[in-house]
């Protein structure tokens, strides 16, 4: 059998893709300022830049940056993963296997690759469903993009931007 690596490329930046094990729970989203403090603490002991994150209701998606030096992505999962589980059991959510296992990594190339993973991480909530444009939904970096000047506020608009296979695979 094959043996899955990540790649640990010190100071790297990475799109994540991770899930929760019961698909049909909302537990990230019932449960939101548990997760972000679960972020707050694993990022004050082990530093890291979120580039860009959507939180839906069984998964997430994010963008981050390693300090250089640095390659520790695998920790850092760990650390947000556990904070958030003992949070819930603390706090009466107690699913004892709330996480998937694994979770997906794509080591970002290039300013391309880069919006392309972000575009598809803000546009993913109306691709579930959630919202019908990418600005109704609140627990998206796309909101701090617009402020920044990096995307304007219709962004993900049925006027500006054909949302077919946004950074999915065209086989």
């Amino acid at each position: 059998m094959v043996r899955y690596r990540r790649n640990l490329l010190p100071g790297g930046t990475f799109f994540f893709t991770v899930t929760l094990a019961n698909r049909q729970s909302s537990a990230l989203i019932t449960h939101i300022d548990l997760l972000r403090e679960a972020f707050r603490q694993t990022r004050s002991r082990k530093p890291f830049v979120i580039d860009a994150i959507v939180i839906l209701p069984d998964h997430l998606h994010a963008i981050w940056t390693l300090p250089a030096g640095d390659a520790d992505f695998p920790g850092r999962w760990k650390a947000i993963k556990a904070a958030f589980s003992r949070s819930m059991a603390v706090n009466g959510g107690g699913e004892r296997a709330l996480w998937q296992h694994r979770y997906w990594e794509h080591t970002i190339r290039d300013e391309a690759d880069f919006e392309r993973c972000a575009n598809y991480i803000h546009f993913n909530p109306v691709k579930h469903g959630l919202v019908s444009s990418p600005g109704a939904r609140p627990h998206s970096s796309l909101h701090h993009f617009v402020r920044a000047g990096l995307l304007p506020p219709d962004w993900g608009g049925h006027s500006n931007l054909d949302a077919a296979g946004f950074g999915e695979r065209e086989d």
